[in-house]
């Protein structure tokens, strides 16, 4: 059976942010696993804030395009969000906006989250590791008809979590990781 496309998106463009130091293990870990996987800043594809007036105005903005393309170009994607007063970072809500709204030929509004399996995890330096965020961009993304799988990684104390080579040190941690990228490397493989 052919290997899935991973693509994972970090929520945080902060510099030292636990999400991207999660992103960068779990890209390690899907790497390990044998999959082709690409991770991609949210810096390389800024937005304005999502305004519908805008949108008639001048259209859906090239970078939402060509970010709706690049998921659109793998199996499964991983989202690792930080959580902002117990919800989404705006930067993340503003790109799934976005991309909800491009609309390209032969190809329904929001198809590339109908045709998409994603897994969800996110660090914060509670103990609770962005559950509320992972919570609210689950109704966000299922609200798009994404498939988002069961397994999610909340990783709280991340202050506490990486080891000095940014690996995840806690055993139940590092248990965690390999569950959701096999449960996402999985059901990728089955959509394919």
């Amino acid at each position: 059976m052919p290997s899935p496309k991973i693509l994972v998106i970090p929520g945080s463009l902060r510099t030292g942010s636990h999400n991207a130091k999660l992103a960068a293990v779990a890209v390690s870990e899907f790497a390990q696993a044998g999959v082709d996987v690409s991770r991609i800043s949210l810096a390389d594809f800024p937005l304005p804030i999502y305004d519908g007036d805008l949108q008639a105005k001048s259209g859906v903005p090239k970078h939402a395009i060509n970010l709706k393309r690049m998921i659109g170009a793998h199996h499964g994607v991983l989202i690792v969000s930080p959580e902002y007063n117990a919800s989404v970072p705006p930067l993340l809500k503003n790109a799934i906006d976005w991309v909800s709204r491009v609309h390209e030929l032969n190809e329904a509004r929001g198809e590339v989250f109908r045709n998409r399996i994603f897994a969800l995890a996110g660090a914060s330096q509670s103990r609770l590791g962005a559950a509320r965020a992972l919570q609210s961009l689950r109704l966000i993304l299922t609200s798009c008809h994404a498939n988002v799988i069961a397994n999610q990684l909340t990783l709280g104390f991340a202050d506490q979590a990486y080891d000095d080579m940014d690996r995840l040190k806690h055993q139940g941690d590092i248990d965690a990781m390999k569950e959701m990228v096999r449960q996402l490397i999985d059901v990728s493989q089955r959509m394919m």
